[in-house]
């Protein structure tokens, strides 16, 4: 999960080097982001049915080896065209990981232990900034910010050869589904609100990734190193947070109404960010809420999934829901970039609170309307 999204990460914690190095606008930076994850959102639905048919162990060692040749293109990219073309390709590894991560958990973990063995498996994510945003960004400052794209191609492939070695043989797929539905790509009850939850959490989600190291040396006053930080603050809250709540959502009766209640928080946590420019301090508190509440709900609304998911094609409706957090990460940050590109990055967070807020209000009404709809 970490190196599903390592190059998104790396392009949001090392956003003022590219700026400057490269010659990228902010724009064009919230555009990287458009191209990685529209790419995952339209393959999303076409790599659960393959998560489904070939099977969790073989898709996710080649998603860490996708991972790795995107990252070393970027690394080697000398201007804007083949870092959106490397940055498209990784939006594969990105459409792979939760199908076959949620399909590994349903086929070895107990229905008991799925919340919180999932909210560790999300909470990669999370690592994945932290290492982006203070490891590698700290690297970067010493062997630039290629060498430091490059070290985490080479993390990828070790995590291949590791994965290979390590993972259970993949079972062949038995049949019991019913064969109109596993073909379906469109969502349907829970999950169609899941997808449409996760458009506008990815939306505020994305701007937060993708502009935070930016308006922190633009706006706050900060360095590069230490900009990058707030990413990594971001990455050990979203930790704690996609640990701590999906444990909870273990839980169904609790978990439906969850995301409502963490999208409310991460409405908080972009006002405060909005704030920062007043009281630079607050972008801390506010980078801690955004990890605790909007990255959770992420986690969370992964646990319903594999609670509302029909026999036999958890894939399939796991990257359903992906797609729908996938374009909210495709269309959130060019809006804020139009923001950011004139300054005005208070509107962009007012912006953001707006996305959390409407989806707080789409959490809220399925809740009341599911009335224990919640699968055993």
């Amino acid at each position: 999960m970490a190196f599903s999204m390592m190059q998104l990460f790396l392009l949001g914690a090392l956003g003022p080097r590219l700026v400057d190095e490269l010659d990228v606008s902010p724009t064009l930076l919230g555009l990287t982001t458009t191209v990685g994850f529209g790419a995952a959102a339209v393959l999303s639905p076409v790599g659960g049915r393959v998560v489904d048919r070939v099977g969790p162990r073989r898709c996710l060692v080649a998603l860490l080896l996708v991972s790795a040749v995107a990252l070393a293109l970027i690394g080697s990219a000398p201007g804007a065209g083949l870092l959106l073309a490397a940055v498209a390709l990784g939006g594969l590894p990105q459409a792979l990981a939760n199908p076959a991560t949620n399909k590994a958990i349903l086929a070895t973990v107990p229905p008991e232990r799925r919340g919180s063995v999932t909210g560790m498996k999300q909470s990669g994510v999370q690592l994945g900034a932290f290492a982006a945003g203070l490891p590698l960004a700290a690297l970067a400052g010493v062997a630039g910010w290629r060498g430091a794209v490059w070290t985490a191609a080479g993390a990828a492939v070790v995590a291949a050869g590791w994965a290979a070695r390590t993972l259970p043989r993949d079972v062949p797929r038995v049949g019991g589904s019913t064969p109109g539905a596993r073909s379906s790509l469109v969502p349907r009850g829970a999950i169609a609100w899941l997808a449409a939850f996760s458009l506008l959490l990815g939306c505020g989600i994305a701007s937060v990734n993708t502009y935070l190291a930016l308006y922190g040396t633009q706006r706050l006053g900060l360095g590069p190193t230490a900009a990058g930080a707030l990413v990594a603050v971001l990455g050990v809250a979203g930790v704690a947070g996609r640990v701590g709540w999906s444990k909870v959502a273990g839980q169904p009766a609790r978990a439906v109404w969850l995301p409502g209640g963490l999208a409310a928080g991460a409405v908080g946590a972009a006002l405060l960010l909005a704030g920062a420019s007043f009281a630079h301090p607050l972008a801390w508190v506010a980078a801690v809420a955004v990890g605790v509440f909007a990255v959770a709900a992420n986690a969370v609304s992964m646990v319903l999934v594999m609670q509302r998911a029909t026999p036999g094609r958890a894939g399939q409706d796991s990257a359903l829901v992906s797609a729908g957090f996938f374009a909210g990460f495709a269309v959130g940050p060019p809006l804020f970039g139009l923001l950011a590109e004139s300054g005005r990055y208070g509107t962009g967070w007012l912006l953001v609170a707006g996305e959390f807020a409407g989806a707080c209000a789409v959490a809220a009404w399925w809740a009341v309307r599911d009335r224990g709809g919640v699968k055993p």
